[in-house]
């Protein structure tokens, strides 16, 4: 099987009901010699029919569309059960808590505000094209400090089954996940090869039934495998 970015072009597809902001993401975009944009969506239903369409890896969603929004289109393009399916990566203007874990919970990979870089935008394509979540790291503070509060996790007892199947050295590897580390961190930490470390991080998520890193996190705050500061 293909890598993308690797033996072809990473294939994105392009979801806003602005035209002028998905010609500003395309101009960035098709500069790059390892990315591809397969299409644009100006709405949400339009831009889960293009991805059953032309099969991109990554799609880059807007939040606020007409008919069928982004959060929405989310769900539904993450809610298959095809391995191959793409990542998705929030982009928005709307700096707001209610988006970003609805965005989360709906299934997305990624979530960046409008005003970041074009070498962010790039750079986090390339992360998802690979396999990797990614939050901006002021998001990242805003998940932790969102579980930080008395009440706001989710019930342990909801995900008790799920974890169960995880052996101590996968609960090990997925508290660090939710801490931030890397492989590389991951792999000095419990005194590990790195190739290892990638092996539980796959057992982990397939076990848990997550998609990657970024609903690690989210998982491992919700249901008390982790506490911030812990």
């Amino acid at each position: 099987m293909s890598t993308p970015g690797v033996d072809r072009p990473i294939r994105v597809l392009l979801a806003d009901d602005q035209h002028l902001v998905r010609t500003g993401f395309r101009v960035i975009l098709e500069v790059e010699e390892d990315i591809e944009v397969v299409g644009e969506a100006a709405d949400g239903e339009r831009a889960v029919s293009m991805t059953r369409a032309v099969r991109p890896d990554v799609v880059l969603m807007d939040v606020q569309m007409p008919g069928v929004d982004g959060l929405e289109a989310t769900r539904r393009i993450t809610g298959t059960d095809d391995p191959d399916g793409p990542a998705v990566l929030i982009l928005t203007t709307f700096d707001r808590d209610d988006y970003l874990f609805a965005a989360l919970r709906a299934g997305a990979s990624g979530f960046l505000l409008k005003n970041g870089t074009p070498e962010a935008l790039v750079e986090a394509i390339r992360v998802l094209a690979r396999g990797d979540g990614l939050l901006a790291p002021e998001i990242t503070r805003r998940v932790i400090a969102t579980f930080a509060r008395p009440g706001a996790a989710a019930d342990p007892r909801t995900g008790e089954a799920a974890l169960d199947e995880l052996t101590p050295r996968e609960r090990d590897v997925l508290a660090r996940l939710a801490r931030g580390a890397s492989n590389a961190e991951i792999a000095a930490d419990l005194h590990l090869g790195e190739a290892t470390v990638k092996t539980h991080v796959s057992r982990v998520l397939a076990k848990l039934g997550l998609r990657d890193r970024v609903q690690a996190v989210v998982f491992a705050y919700e249901h008390g495998v982790v506490r911030p500061g812990g």
